[in-house]
């Protein structure tokens, strides 16, 4: 629905006059831009048409995005007919055969259970747990979209759903096609895939799992909730179209200066001299060549460099294609997530932009930025949110010190050092950036929220039973759930945008990765019990799993507070406490004011604030100003009336 343009132009600013501050050391500051973006819009305020978004800027609709992030494997069975075959699973150069007797798991069976094909097997327990599947596919997904609606979420981060054998989808055996196990008919989509020639976009069409997916994001634009894909476009699998021609034609191979290749296998001798790099070491995942680079190109640190104009011709042809099907931009996603973003060299990343934009003037691209040094140092995004590369990355700096200041930990932090650890971290953004970026506490690659809560580990340092037998894996103790609900008012209260990993709002718990990606613990399944001593040699005993209503209600209740309140988007933001584990801020624009109080001490605490009247927001009850004592691992949202 487009606003008549006098509406925008008074909505922006009363923006300008409200969001285009941060705080910093406890005082309000205003940015710069204030007085140019007035001008633009005033400009721009008599024309009817709706005005693009400008190119160095997030979409306008990112800041108000609430983001649910699906891993589609393990959401929901919408179509039992679909399920894996162990052919599609198979890849045979890399001699990744499932043990005999596979079959799709029981989605509602003990995860530290072993199926009886597992048993058969002499591999570790951790590496047969990447041939378990369960059935999650697309129409699992359009069935729970009531669900969703019901949260109240309005924006779709999808691991990544391209064709490919794994359960995780980042070995690609085609970027332009849904994987044939997501959609209705997956022999009938192999011979459609048979009959291009995936070089060649002209060729290409649409099958079964692709049209799927295209009324999803139908579906999805319906209701009013966003959809962004996730893509790697540093590697693909070794079944990969153009990476198996080049197996095949070796160095008479048109895709040879894709990837990096070492040494091509000599016909003339006996052994096979074919050597290239794959992604970290992994040869399952050949990358793709990096060129022009200027300067040392070093793990953690951003590089300038890009990649072969074939395959950025490919990328951008993909790209094209899921922006905007058979050229309809209205038909087609919002934006991508792009993985081990910091791979790739930022002159691609610039070119890449340009063309999204293009096609697409209000995508939005969101790149993971995550170490630098681990597990001791994330990166600086800085380099990145220019304004020429991405409009957000995933927002784990901030979750850190959170994690710190909130859990019980072994880093454990006050409140000055969370507030001087969060201004650093806001202050190197600008405004609308700020606004825009995902902050991410839990997805694919980390132990689940209340794990991370019941455990006192670094953050993802030894997080997962393999490396740490201590680990504790079962149903976290009363005071993490208490610790968990404190964060989670401060995630739903902050600046930028909050994220959820598919299940934390079912009261999920796991460690990391993949023991993070059990099945969704839907309320109309019975699930068995779990082994809270793992796969450890000892006595088990067993917690009882399941939907957790209370959770799915708080989880409810703060995203409904964010979406009812803007200034918890657009307003300043003022820390007004920060002494030992207490911790105070307002969020205001003009009249409107929002006070988050925490006590995290282990006895009552005493806030004093202005005189007036307010309602805190979490139990609906009204209060006035002067004193109000919290009660140890409490919390409050006080809305100004």
């Amino acid at each position: 629905m487009k606003i008549p343009h006098i509406t925008i132009f008074l909505l922006n600013r009363r923006k300008l006059m409200h969001s285009n501050t941060l705080t910093r050391s406890g005082k309000v500051l205003n940015l710069k831009d204030r007085t140019l973006s007035l001008i633009i819009f005033t400009v721009f305020s008599a024309s009817p048409v709706m005005a693009a978004t400008p190119f160095n800027e997030p979409p306008a609709w990112a800041k108000n995005a609430i983001w649910y992030q699906i891993f589609v494997e393990r959401f929901n069975n919408g179509d039992k007919t679909n399920d894996q075959r162990i052919e599609n699973m198979v890849v045979p150069n890399m001699n990744i055969v499932p043990p005999e007797g596979w079959k799709t798991s029981e989605w509602t069976g003990d995860w530290f259970g072993k199926d009886d094909w597992m048993k058969n097997s002499d591999q570790p327990f951790n590496d047969l747990l990447q041939y378990r599947r369960y059935g999650g596919d697309l129409q699992g997904v359009l069935d729970k979209l009531d669900y969703l609606q019901e949260l109240g979420i309005n924006a779709i981060y999808l691991n990544p759903i391209n064709d490919a054998p794994s359960l995780h989808k980042y070995d690609a055996r085609n970027y332009h096609h849904v994987d044939i196990n997501f959609g209705p008919d997956p022999k009938g989509d192999l011979k459609i895939m048979a009959a291009e020639n995936p070089a060649d976009p002209s060729t290409w069409k649409w099958t079964s799992a692709d049209k799927l997916f295209l009324k999803l994001v139908n579906e999805c634009h319906q209701r009013n909730i966003k959809v962004i894909l996730d893509y790697s476009w540093n590697h693909t699998g070794t079944i990969f179209w153009a990476w198996l021609d080049i197996l095949k034609n070796q160095t008479s191979s048109k895709f040879r200066d894709w990837y990096n290749i070492r040494s091509f296998d000599n016909p003339e001798t006996p052994g096979n001299e074919f050597r290239y790099d794959g992604w970290y070491g992994n040869a399952y995942m050949p990358e793709f060549r990096k060129t022009n680079i200027r300067g040392e190109r070093i793990n953690g640190k951003p590089y300038e460099g890009n990649m072969d104009d074939g395959v950025k011709q490919h990328i951008f042809d993909v790209s094209r294609r899921w922006l905007a099907p058979d050229g309809n931009i209205s038909a087609g996603i919002d934006g991508y997530r792009l993985d081990v973003a910091d791979q790739i060299g930022l002159a691609f990343w610039r070119d890449y932009r340009k063309f999204v934009r293009s096609v697409k003037d209000d995508a939005y691209l969101i790149g993971e930025i995550w170490w630098e040094k681990w597990p001791d140092k994330l990166m600086d995004p800085t380099p990145y949110m220019q304004g020429d590369i991405f409009d957000a990355v995933m927002f784990y700096q901030v979750y850190r010190p959170a994690r710190y200041f909130f859990a019980k930990t072994n880093h454990s932090i006050d409140a000055v050092q969370l507030k001087d650890s969060l201004e650093y971290h806001w202050g190197k953004l600008k405004i609308k950036n700020l606004k825009a970026m995902m902050n991410v506490s839990s997805s694919h690659d980390t132990p689940r929220l209340l794990t991370d809560f019941y455990n006192s580990n670094d953050y993802k340092y030894h997080a997962n039973p393999i490396e740490n037998p201590d680990y504790l894996t079962g149903k976290p103790n009363k005071e993490s759930y208490s610790r968990l609900r404190l964060y989670l008012i401060h995630l739903f209260t902050t600046e930028g945008a909050p994220q959820i990993w598919n299940g934390e709002e079912m009261g999920m718990w796991g460690a990391d990765d993949p023991f993070g990606r059990k099945p969704l613990w839907w309320k109309e399944f019975k699930f068995k019990p779990e082994n809270r001593n793992n796969i450890r040699n000892i006595k088990p005993v067993y917690d009882k799993t399941g939907f957790n209503q209370d959770t799915f209600d708080f989880y409810k209740k703060l995203i409904k507070i964010r979406k009812d309140n803007p200034v918890l988007v657009d307003g300043t933001t003022e820390f007004i406490v920060t002494d030992g584990k207490k911790l105070a801020y307002k969020r205001q624009a003009n009249e409107n004011e929002i006070i988050v109080m925490f006590n995290l001490e282990s006895k009552p605490a005493t806030f004093s604030i202005a005189s007036g009247k307010y309602q805190d927001l979490i139990s609906e009850k009204n209060h006035r100003g002067g004193n109000i004592v919290l009660g140890s691992l409490q919390a409050m949202i006080l809305k100004k009336l």
